[in-house]
């Protein structure tokens, strides 16, 4: 059985497969795979966490795993997901992994694996990870085990990669942001990296106690960070998730800003600017007017399957530099290898300065009216039933030539998305209904 999902291994901790034992095997199975790829001779891991309780659990799960197979560890304490791979590459380390469940509960937990180039594994690299796990695997001699060392200072390397993206006069004085860092991963580095650059920020999110990620905070609660968005007067609000791969952002009139919105800001400025490369990738959630944005503005557009790893592989394929999700893993190619909330943001700052009107900034395209349900289930496998696919297909049916129907497992939740996209609310309301009932 394949243990890992659409992002990494993720689920509730101290059940299976979020347990401190199966954890380490899967440390044991990476490394017999990944020892000496990084290039270096050093035989290192690169290892993050976010601010959940479990990470100091499943740290030294890793830890023993890894140490056992004669791999040297460098812990790096809370840092955004974006963060390990940027440092696993800076370090040249052969392999780097984040433990985070990224938007999920704190009672969840998840490991993400990038390897010595920064990029998340492959399908095919997890398969073989899965596989292993079984399989007893020869640990290393006594005389070469691994050793254990923390780097303090991780978030302030991970801020000078970030700022060196910029010309060195890229200055925020006189912006005010309003931040949302949802206690998670990167409450230190993001208001942090902000005010080196002389914004005035007015932060939320930054206080965790292992228990408070994501909780009615951050970019899956986007209403907070647009109230204090209008109450402070900020130029812009910036939310992002429990690992800070991604981002939400309001405009200064409190408007919610999703990905697609930043997409299509970036997107065409790019193509203005002369840096964008092939075109765009968004994925199957992408909104139909996003697709006729780019149309209109003679930008090549594909979709890929939801996941921002899934993302980066048809950039990859089809040689493009940009692309994202609606709900705002935005990889910006000409820069980092995967989603990067802190980046993303710094890319539209850069942009706003001139302007200073977010509402102006991403006054892109209007959006065709979307539902999105999320219906918790016990078992992903009841959209496979008789019943499930009969309404599936009266939904079609229903909406044909009209708008579409995209019903899918989610890769991270014990749940089932419904999404309805039609210029007719009424309709995708009526559809949506007839697919939630099947599976309720």
């Amino acid at each position: 059985m394949n243990i890992f999902g659409t992002d990494g291994i993720r689920g509730k901790v101290n059940q299976w497969p979020m347990t401190a034992e199966l954890i380490q095997k899967v440390a044991i199975s990476a490394a017999s795979i990944y020892f000496g790829k990084g290039g270096s001779n050093l035989n290192r891991v690169i290892i993050g966490k976010d601010t959940r309780l479990s990470g100091y659990m499943l740290e030294p799960a890793l830890v023993a795993g890894f140490a056992s197979m004669g791999m040297d560890c460098l812990t790096l304490g809370p840092i955004p997901t974006p963060g390990v791979s940027r440092l696993t590459r800076s370090f040249r380390a052969d392999l780097g992994v984040m433990i985070s469940a990224s938007h999920n509960p704190s009672e969840d937990n998840g490991i993400k694996l990038f390897g010595p180039d920064g990029l998340k594994l492959s399908d095919s690299m997890e398969n073989k990870i899965s596989s292993l796990v079984r399989q007893e695997i020869k640990l290393a001699d006594p005389s070469k085990l691994g050793r254990v060392k923390r780097l303090e200072d991780a978030n302030d390397s991970y801020i000078k990669i970030l700022k060196q993206n910029f010309p060195s006069s890229f200055s925020l004085k006189g912006i005010k942001i309003a931040l949302d860092c949802a206690n998670g991963a990167g409450y230190k580095a993001g208001p942090a990296l902000f005010k080196s650059l002389g914004a005035k920020v007015y932060d939320t999110g930054t206080s965790p106690n292992g228990l408070n990620i994501n909780l009615k905070s951050g970019s899956t609660y986007p209403s907070k960070i647009c109230q204090m968005t209008k109450k402070n007067k900020a130029h812009i609000g910036i939310s992002l998730d429990g690992d800070a791969d991604r981002i939400i952002v309001c405009d200064e009139k409190g408007k919610i800003i999703d990905g697609d919105k930043i997409l299509a800001m970036l997107g065409e400025r790019w193509k203005r600017k002369k840096i964008l490369k092939g075109g765009v990738i968004g994925t199957l959630m992408s909104n139909y007017g996003l697709e006729n944005f780019f149309k209109n503005n003679g930008i090549k557009f594909l979709r890929s399957d939801v996941g921002d790893r899934y993302v980066k592989e048809k950039m990859k394929k089809n040689k493009f530099n940009l692309g994202g999700e609606q709900s705002g893993h935005i990889i910006l190619g000409k820069f980092a290898t995967t989603g990067d909330g802190l980046l993303v943001a710094l890319e539209i700052l850069f942009s706003l300065r001139k302007t200073k009107k977010a509402s102006e900034l991403f006054n892109n395209f209007k959006p065709t009216p979307q539902i999105l349900e999320n219906v918790e289930v016990k078992d992903k496998s009841i959209i496979n039933t008789p019943k499930c696919k009969k309404a599936i297909n009266e939904a079609n049916k229903i909406i044909k030539n009209r708008g579409r129907i995209l019903v899918r497992k989610s890769g991270t939740e014990p749940k089932i998305r419904i999404m309805s996209e039609s210029e007719d609310s009424n309709l995708n309301k009526l559809c949506v209904n007839i697919i939630k009932k099947s599976i309720q």
